[in-house]
């Protein structure tokens, strides 16, 4: 069975950081480009990061660029999410997600995915 597991989601303070971990099992991902998506109570489900499956080129959403950064270990089968200067605008539940494969503009686009985490609550508070 293919799953993602994340991991490091909580409760910070505005200008905290907190580390999300992406791990997956039941198939390598090392061929696949890894995102994460974020969704708030009421919102759509939008994009936030996405790594190429070598791990060498990195994308972002323009609210998140430079405060987050996305890696990729394919020796380990895990994507992970750094989120330095938390806003409250971050608060969301965090999902990750793998694609097969697919032009670059599909990345941002969570129905090109083809397998996603339960999700990871984070909150942060003003």
């Amino acid at each position: 069975q293919v799953q993602l597991v994340e991991s490091g989601g909580g409760l910070v303070q505005a200008g905290g950081s907190l580390r999300l971990s992406c791990a997956g099992s039941g198939r390598t991902f090392s061929s696949d480009a890894m995102g994460w998506f974020r969704q708030a109570p009421g919102q759509e489900r939008e994009f936030v990061a996405a790594v190429s499956r070598g791990g060498g080129s990195q994308y972002y959403a323009d609210s998140v660029k430079g405060r987050f950064t996305i890696s990729k270990d394919n020796a380990k089968n895990t994507a992970d999410l750094q989120m330095n200067s938390l806003k409250p605008e971050d608060t969301a539940v965090y999902y990750c997600a793998a694609r097969i494969g697919g032009p670059l503009f599909t990345l941002f686009t969570p129905a090109e995915y083809n397998y996603w985490g339960q999700g990871t609550q984070v909150t942060v508070s003003s």
